[in-house]
């Protein structure tokens, strides 16, 4: 491996060298369950694949590289990663302060699962620091930010926000998903662990599911190492085998996304027919500065509302033909999600209005097709839409 620090080159080289065997470039699959070891007591590294496999552990040293940390723990999906983070640093008792917009399954894990044995969550706008300071005067154990929040993109200043943990004593974990380290470093504003679903953008072609722990702390990663292999949830070698695949292009893909999303986002903030666009990488966006500071771009992920109200977005879906109805993100395809009835569907309607999650709200992650052509697709389905609601 070339000692290159640049990301797109470790995005390429790091965790990995050519099979010592053969020459291969390309790290193999060892699909197998177990290895043969050479004495009693004597191994080669690896033993059985739930707690440990020569493709998993290349997927695991790539992506600690590319984010600062040691190396990754590497899980079955992103919500297995979330919950063995949980199970590593969390208690009967303990007090857990999240950001109140975050994805529909971590808002399940916490509040329905984890509520039941005894560990109290706090959901709270940690995008108002003043409110975060407050809820963290509880002691705290864990501070779960998410930032852009999934869907409404909002943010949460990290260097503020991971100061305000460190000083509660509280373990501060950034949920990287929709940006990767290509264009957001939680480590460098101050967070302990970085959480993944390697589903979106880091495997990026619709093709695996999967989630990673990353820290710098190696207590605390041999803490979540020792979950892994006992809630025996680690990811399968082949879903590794195409992460890593993928992951060689994630500089290029997500700068791409990026330029996509501007421009699509620019289109619909020009449109009659839409009432707001929430993009980190428009000038209008109310935490655009927030936005230059500590992001490279805007990143893929827009959403908006419509004028009319629930039924024109949900019009504006089932017409739209390019964009595919998914529940799913960071693709190199163009996928809209309908959050109310999706992703957020466990979320009581109450509080979903409370976070800015209208029953209208469209949730766009912008794939690498032409512009024009999403653009097209776009129109072609406002137009039936609006349509519909004249009539």
């Amino acid at each position: 491996m070339t000692n290159s620090t640049h990301f797109t080159t470790q995005s390429i080289h790091a965790g990995t060298t050519p099979d010592p065997t053969t020459g291969a470039i390309i790290t193999p699959i060892y699909q197998t369950t177990t290895f043969v070891q050479q004495a009693v007591g004597q191994d080669k590294g690896f033993t059985y694949s739930r707690t440990g496999n020569p493709t998993v552990a290349a997927l695991e040293a790539r992506l600690g590289a590319l984010e600062g940390g040691l190396a990754a723990c590497c899980f079955a999906t992103g919500m297995a990663a979330t919950t063995a983070l949980a199970l590593a640093v969390l208690k009967a008792g303990d007090h857990v302060v999240l950001s109140d917009v975050v994805y529909g399954g971590t808002s399940r894990l916490f509040r329905q699962v984890l509520e039941k044995f005894g560990v109290h969550s706090h959901f709270v706008d940690t995008s108002n620091l003043a409110a975060l300071a407050t809820a963290l005067q509880s002691p705290t154990r864990l501070l779960f930010l998410e930032t852009p929040a999934n869907p409404t993109l909002k943010l949460t200043d990290l260097t503020a926000a991971c100061k305000l943990g460190k000083e509660a004593g509280a373990i501060v974990a950034v949920d990287n998903t929709f940006l990767t380290a290509a264009l957001q470093k939680p480590f460098v504003h101050g967070a302990d662990v970085v959480v993944y679903s390697t589903t979106k953008y880091i495997e990026g072609h619709n093709s695996t599911v999967g989630g990673a722990l990353i820290v710098q702390d190696a207590k605390l990663h041999e803490d979540i190492v020792f979950i892994k292999g006992t809630a025996g949830c680690t990811q399968s070698p082949f879903d590794s085998w195409l992460t890593l695949r993928g992951i060689k292009t994630l500089s290029l893909r997500i700068n791409q996304h990026s330029a996509n999303a501007l421009v699509v986002a620019t289109f619909l903030e020009s449109h009659p027919a839409v009432a707001n666009v929430y993009y980190p990488g428009l000038p209008s966006f109310k935490q655009y500065q927030l936005a230059c500071r500590q992001q490279a771009s805007g990143g893929g992920m827009l959403s908006f509302d419509l004028h009319g109200g629930s039924q024109v977005a949900i019009d504006l879906m089932n017409a739209l033909q390019l964009c595919a109805l998914a529940e799913n993100l960071g693709s190199v395809e163009t996928l809209v999600t309908h959050p109310a009835s999706m992703t957020h569907a466990s979320v009581p309607e109450e509080e979903r209005h409370r976070l800015g999650i209208s029953d209208g709200l469209v949730r766009l992650s912008v794939g690498l097709e032409d512009t024009t052509d999403i653009i097209a697709d776009l129109t072609q389905a406002l137009n039936v839409a609006v349509a519909k609601e004249v009539r």
